[in-house]
């Protein structure tokens, strides 16, 4: 054997005790996608206080390798979160938080609408990969007692029929607490928010389990 080859062997040998190969999931990070409106987005709070920077928090806190993406966009409704849903889809997330329909109440739109636009979300969530947490919202009351009923059902028929994790309503123990909204009374303060990952954390938590075990 010539010592040339002998010296690339010895080389070789060297380069594998050195640099050992890392198995291709290495990288256990979980990528959760806070997909929704100003209240995702954490509308006049700095982005520290945001919905997904503190519910990434809470998780690290938990000892969860996780991070969280802001795809929260302020006066969104349900038909502009189905148009830019695809491209926040590119960065491939494990899970999806999908908040959407505050703004779609507010203005009084269709329920039946905003039932079709979550639906062909929840698809391409699916279709990527992703699992899901639908967030529920309640209407507001000055559109009559009908369509508040046929709002509110728009969630739990969405999570039912696809079998997916619903958080009842994202405003839960906010709305109506003084000192959890900003001057507007409507959307969440740090406290607010701090108040709704309380809430959703255990959902998230069940589902990063989930991810976890599917990935061992």
């Amino acid at each position: 054997m010539s010592s040339i080859l002998l010296w690339g062997i010895a080389w070789a040998t060297a380069l594998i005790l050195i640099c050992p190969a890392r198995p291709a999931s290495a990288d256990s990070t979980l990528h959760i996608l806070a997909f929704g409106d100003s209240l995702t987005a954490g509308y006049n709070l700095p982005a520290s206080q945001s919905f997904a920077a503190q519910l990434e928090k809470r998780l690290i806190g938990e000892g969860r390798s996780v991070r969280v993406t802001n795809a929260g966009l302020s006066g969104d409704t349900t038909s502009g979160g189905l148009a830019r849903l695809a491209w926040s889809l590119q960065d491939k997330p494990d899970l999806v938080v999908l908040e959407l329909g505050a703004n779609d109440g507010l203005r009084g739109l269709d329920p039946a609408t905003m039932h079709a636009n979550l639906d062909a979300m929840i698809e391409q969530c699916r279709q990527a990969g992703a699992r899901v947490i639908l967030a529920g919202m309640r209407a507001p009351v000055n559109w009559g007692e009908a369509y508040r009923r046929q709002f509110q059902t728009v969630f739990s028929d969405l999570a039912e029929k696809h079998e997916l994790t619903l958080y009842p309503f994202f405003l839960e123990g906010v709305i109506g607490e003084q000192k959890m909204v900003l001057d507007d009374g409507l959307h969440p303060n740090a406290s607010g928010v701090a108040r709704i990952v309380d809430g959703i954390l255990p959902l998230v938590l069940e589902e990063l389990d989930i991810l976890e075990k599917s990935r061992s």
